[in-house]
């Protein structure tokens, strides 16, 4: 892997609540980049892109009505995501709120089709984001990037890769997943993709549903996308989220999966979204996401 190329998008107007926007400058404080380097790794980190900010827009009744603002920015993302992997560097999308993921996967994924290549996509999060703008329950744009990379959805936000959709179904793969709605449930049969829930990772363990996720992700493609919303690891060790939903990943199966995704080398690409330091415990979550973000690139014990 050449150098990993930091880009912050400090989004949240796909989420209900407030503050994921400052996630980037949290995950800065910890010493994300530093850690990379003590790694060995090079790292350019490229800033912030531009994200309206919500009080300049007008107001609207649910995140819904950000769609078109959101789209946007993903498209941005999505240029910006591309050059990197053209540039030979490897993307690290700090977010904001997940919403982003229907930018960052379609960048990478536009860049590896022009060179005849595919990616798999690996989803570490409570929720499927698999909603569609028509069976939002909420409203909130950052539980429908899934649906929108796979091509349904708005038409706008599913067509940001070229060619469109970003990934086939039978490469997305999402992982500790333990809140579902009912029309995500139908829409993760329907889209033909594989989904382990927590109830797997207890019954299994952590590992077998690692290597099974890889595999899948893995077959046939020539890289990996791994978008981590730190929601996916149980608040009691990621207090700093926006939407907890208890039983998630301890802290080490958090690392396990990480270690595992370094031990593959398959990974060309990684989102690490949803820490909202309002919410959060002396900057522990993002403390927590430096340490994962280092496993997944090469941190060892021994």
């Amino acid at each position: 892997m050449g150098t990993i190329r930091i880009i912050g998008v400090p989004l949240d107007l796909g989420a209900s609540r407030r503050g994921v926007d400052m996630g980037p400058s949290t995950l800065r404080i910890a010493q994300l980049a530093d850690r990379l380097r003590g790694l060995g790794h090079e790292v350019e980190d490229v800033g912030n892109l531009r994200v309206p900010d919500r009080a300049s827009l007008p107001p609207v009744e649910s995140p819904l009505g950000f769609l078109s603002t959101i789209t946007d920015v993903c498209r941005d993302l999505a240029d910006a995501c591309a050059l990197a992997v053209r540039e030979g560097s490897a993307p690290l999308v700090l977010g904001g709120d997940h919403s982003l993921g229907a930018g960052s996967v379609a960048g990478v994924a536009t860049a590896f089709a022009e060179a005849g290549r595919r990616i798999g996509l690996l989803w570490l999060d409570a929720h499927g984001d698999l909603n569609t703008p028509m069976s939002t329950l909420s409203g909130n744009v950052h539980g429908m990037p899934v649906a929108h990379l796979l091509g349904h959805g708005d038409p706008g936000m599913a067509r940001i890769a070229r060619p469109a959709p970003a990934v086939r179904p039978e490469n997305v793969v999402l992982v500790g997943i333990r809140d579902l709605d009912p029309a995500e449930r139908e829409h993760a049969r329907r889209f033909g993709i594989r989904v382990f829930t927590m109830r797997e990772i207890d019954e299994r363990g952590l590992r077998a549903v690692m290597d099974d996720a890889l595999a899948l992700a893995g077959q046939g493609t020539d890289g990996l996308h791994v978008s981590l919303d730190m929601d996916w690891i149980d608040p009691d060790e990621a207090p700093g989220v926006g939407t907890p939903v208890r039983g998630g990943a301890t802290y080490r199966e958090a690392h396990l999966a990480m270690e595992m995704l370094a031990d593959a080398g398959r990974m060309v690409s990684m989102d690490v979204v949803e820490i909202n330091p309002v919410l959060d415990l002396y900057n522990r979550t993002a403390e927590l996401a430096v340490g994962l973000v280092g496993s997944a690139f090469g941190l060892r014990i021994l």
